[in-house]
């Protein structure tokens, strides 16, 4: 009979790790509560004040960066999905002879530095009108996260029966309805992580966040980069707005986390 007990040192290895992972996070917090004169040290004993949080929500609208960021990722999200399931369907389904090579191409554009198109990309944006606006943004994220999306679509529609398909098409069903029907409740899972990692993703994304936008369509990176300064840096201050800035997608990613570990793991078991 099979011990199916881990050893015990995998679970002390594991939450090392998760403690060096959360260990930057935790810093923030703490310091976020410290006065500036604290902050430059690493010691636990200190007064807590609010101070620091008062300052940054005097001197930033900070409620604009949050329903900036909040409409670019989610906007962004649920674009991407709107054009990856039709594509992953069509490619997983009735692939061509260059399927692969489609796919491939687009995770190679995903191994590009995102600073060699920055020029180019810049000069469309502004002839367009579309510099410091929410709507070139809400592009940008998701052409970048555009073939994540397909190819995580294209993974979890390639764990379904292609028997399921044929039978309903042999009752008459056509291609919306297999999908409508068929398709996307057999994958929801695995796509309502695609789009739990995609909202992450566009909530984090700084890049072309920090060159694009300045103020009115300005998400909560560029919020958080206002607080480096020539001047120096605020370290209680920093703190207070980084840790404004990740709350909302940590609590999130925190209620969420059973339905992003099952869908990361959909169809990884047979």
């Amino acid at each position: 009979m099979n011990d199916s007990k881990s050893p015990i040192w995998v679970g002390v290895l594991g939450w090392a790790v998760a403690f060096v992972i959360f260990l930057p996070i935790l810093i923030i917090a703490v310091t976020a509560f410290k006065t500036e004169q604290d902050a430059y040290t690493l010691s636990l004993i200190f007064t807590p004040t609010l101070s620091s949080f008062h300052e940054v929500f005097e001197r930033s609208h900070y409620l604009s960066f949050v329903s900036n960021s909040v409409i670019v990722s989610f906007g962004s999200t649920i674009l991407s999905l709107i054009i990856a399931v039709p594509a992953a369907y069509s490619l997983a389904f009735f692939p061509s002879v260059r399927a692969q090579k489609t796919l491939l191409w687009m995770l190679s554009t995903k191994m590009m530095p995102a600073v060699g198109v920055l020029i180019p990309i810049y000069l469309l944006a502004k002839s367009a009108g579309l510099l410091d606006s929410v709507t070139g943004l809400l592009i940008i994220y998701t052409l970048i996260n555009l073939p994540i999306a397909v190819w995580m679509a294209f993974t979890y529609f390639n764990e379904v029966p292609k028997e399921i398909l044929e039978a309903a098409r042999i009752d008459g069903a056509n291609a919306w309805q297999e999908m409508l029907h068929l398709l996307l409740p057999t994958s929801l899972p695995g796509l309502a992580s695609t789009a739990l990692l995609l909202v992450i993703l566009s909530w984090n994304e700084a890049f072309w966040s920090l060159n694009l936008s300045s103020s009115s369509a300005a998400p909560l990176t560029v919020f958080i980069a206002s607080y480096s300064n020539p001047e120096g840096l605020f370290w209680a201050k920093l703190s207070a707005a980084s840790l404004l800035a990740v709350m909302p997608i940590l609590c999130l990613g925190w209620v969420a986390q059973k339905q992003l570990v099952r869908g990361m793991t959909f169809g990884a078991v047979k």
